[in-house]
């Protein structure tokens, strides 16, 4: 009996240090926390290089690990980013993995601008909606003034007569 391994899946470029560390700056820096606690955990000295490593990359003091302006730096790490965390291989052609790279950086920033101009929509719905209970407020209280005034008026006439 023989088994069928995908070779290409198997094929990286990377070691198992940069594919970890690549997971964990995926995860944040709460997983570069958790994993540096287990270390200390199970065998301090794995946690102390673990802190050493953290603090000597500027990890622990950085906005984030995951930072999307970071991926923005490298266009081609970014690709080569995307493509792993999406599953995309490499075709082997470069002008049609770089086309398509650049079509899904294209698909992302137009998502990015979608999703802010359903923000400013919401906004403005919002705006409207509280404009409204601003003037149903408003006019409410002219009408209670108003039959108050008018109340006022009718007890007046009514005390006269």
């Amino acid at each position: 009996m023989t088994f069928a391994v995908d070779l290409e899946t198997q094929k990286t470029d990377e070691g198992f240090f940069r594919r970890a560390e690549n997971w964990l700056d995926d995860r944040g820096k709460g997983a570069w926390i958790a994993v540096m606690v287990l270390g200390f955990i199970f065998f301090w000295p794995v946690g102390l290089a673990l802190l050493a490593y953290m603090i000597w990359s500027k990890r622990m003091f950085s906005n984030g690990c995951a930072q999307k302006g970071a991926h923005r730096r490298h266009a081609f790490a970014e690709a080569h980013r995307m493509n792993r965390r999406h599953g995309f291989r490499s075709s082997g052609n470069t002008a049609f993995d770089a086309y398509k790279a650049e079509t899904l950086k294209r698909l992302m920033d137009e998502q990015e601008q979608f999703e802010a101009f359903l923000d400013r929509l919401r906004a403005a719905k919002d705006k409207s909606e509280f404009d409204q209970f601003m003037d149903d407020r408003a006019s409410a209280a002219r009408d209670a003034r108003a039959s108050d005034e008018a109340d006022d008026i009718e007890d007046g006439e009514a005390g006269k007569a």
